[in-house]
């Protein structure tokens, strides 16, 4: 007796499925942090509520840079904004994005003595958002593959 293949799963059931996936809920996290952290942080170089940025630019950057280093700050702030928003929409890119930003900011951090602990910190964040554009590229070929038999 011959049997007949089981149809695919709906739309509806893959995304459950893929829920369930521990890689894609670590993908998921990932994303949503890398996504909200810069955006917050980047808004946070307009007010200072967290903490005085400019003292965290180093002086030999501060001197290269036009204006004062709250204006080097502002600059900053738009890159961040712009980097959560790029791993929102496009993670694949916005993680090596942020990993690159983020080597940047372990450079400066090298620079100030003192700081060395965040930079430390920052070279933990630098993985994660390597990481994410790893788990990213998984995922969407992943994606892409589904869609293609789908």
């Amino acid at each position: 007796m011959a049997t007949t293949p089981a149809p695919a799963p709906a739309p509806a059931t893959r995304g459950r499925v893929g829920l369930s996936d521990p890689g894609r809920q670590a993908f998921l996290i990932l994303r949503t942090g890398f996504t909200v952290a810069p955006i917050l942080f980047g808004l946070d170089k307009f007010a200072n509520l967290l903490v005085d940025w400019p003292t965290y630019l180093a002086p030999w950057i501060d001197d290269i840079v036009p204006g004062s280093a709250q204006s080097a700050m502002y600059v900053v702030g738009v890159i961040e904004i712009v980097a959560g928003i790029v791993v929102a929409l496009a993670p694949r890119f916005g993680g090596w994005l942020v990993a690159g930003w983020l080597a940047g900011i372990i450079v400066n951090l090298l620079t100030v003595p003192g700081y060395y602990d965040i930079a430390l910190r920052d070279f933990g964040l630098l993985l994660g958002a390597v990481a994410l554009a790893r788990l990213a590229q998984h995922y969407h070929d992943e994606d892409a593959s589904e869609a293609v038999r789908g």
